[in-house]
Parts: structure tokens; sequence; C-alpha cells
């Protein structure tokens, strides 16, 4: 397929056979996976991709032919999932950002120690404000206490993509 390679990488959601988010992944594997019948294409995406013989849509959502079974693991605790959780918000003073970095809330230092519920997203000014104490002593409030988020073993979208409008109604809110 002599095809734009912008158009051949946008994700693509893939949905279980019971329709649960399963994954993301590009247009390229999806059309593969529909072509060989092992995926059925329940979403358009933004147009066409051609080949020497044929015309493909691009995909947005598609569903697998058959049920795939997957252990429900552990959520592991990486900067990724933090920011996720926090949705890109910083929790000391709201700010919307992709420039955040980790802060404990009980810093290491003072036995705090590095679990989900002492780390928090943090702008780097609201960090570097807080320094090495506790958002009490830096006068400083948290917007919501950090949690462990529940591992109901459904994928995780992450943030940025979950705007797309015809993936909503195949994610639980």
């Amino acid at each position: 397929m002599g095809v734009d390679g912008k158009l051949t990488n946008l994700p693509v959601l893939v949905l279980n056979q019971s329709y649960e988010p399963l994954n993301i992944c590009r247009v390229r594997r999806a059309v593969v996976l529909i072509q060989g019948g092992k995926a059925e294409l329940l979403e358009n995406g933004v147009g066409y991709l051609h080949s020497a013989l044929d015309l493909f849509s691009i995909p947005s959502v598609i569903r697998l032919s058959v049920m795939i079974k997957r252990p429900r693991a552990e959520r592991r605790m990486t900067r990724f999932e933090i920011f996720n959780r926090d949705h890109y918000t910083c929790q000391y003073c709201g700010k919307k950002t992709h420039q955040l970095t980790l802060d404990h809330v009980m810093p290491r230092h003072r036995k705090g120690e590095h679990t989900w519920e002492n780390v928090v997203s943090a702008c780097i000014a609201c960090n570097r404000h807080k320094a090495g104490r506790t958002p009490e002593e830096a006068n400083m409030k948290l917007a919501r206490k950090p949690t462990r988020p529940h591992n109901t073993g459904i994928f995780n979208v992450p943030y940025q993509l979950r705007n797309k409008t015809e993936w909503q109604k195949y994610l639980l809110q």
C-alpha cells in the first residue's frame, strides 16, 4: 500500500469480541486484521487507503472476531499512569499542562513513601515552591487526595486520546 505515512500511523481502538476496549493499534495493523478476517470495522476514520487493486476505509474502531482472555494485571505506578490519573493537571494550582513533574506529598527525606497515595502531578513552579516541605508547611492545598486507581482490568486509554468522539460509546467514563 503506497500510502501517506501519517494516515497509516493514526490510532485505532481495538475492542474484544465482547466490545471491551483491549488496546490501541495503528491503521496499518487494523487494516491487516480486517482483511485477514480477524476483526471487523465498527467506526470509519478520516478517509480511505488506496492500494494498487483496492480501496480500504481507514478504521477508527475495530472489533476482534474472537474473544481474547487476558489476565487482570496490577497497574504499575509509572509517570504516565500518575499523569493519567491526575488528568495531566497540577494537583496544587489546577493548571493543565504536559510540562509536569512528580511530587511526593510527604517528602521522601521525611520518610514519605513512593506510593500511589503519596505521589501527585505538579507543575514545575508548584514543585519548586513546595520544595522539601509538606503542602501544609508550604501553604498549598491538594486539589484531591491521591489514591491508587481501581484495577478494573479495563484498558486505560491515554488521556490525550479520550476526546476522540467516535470512541466515546465504547469507553467507560
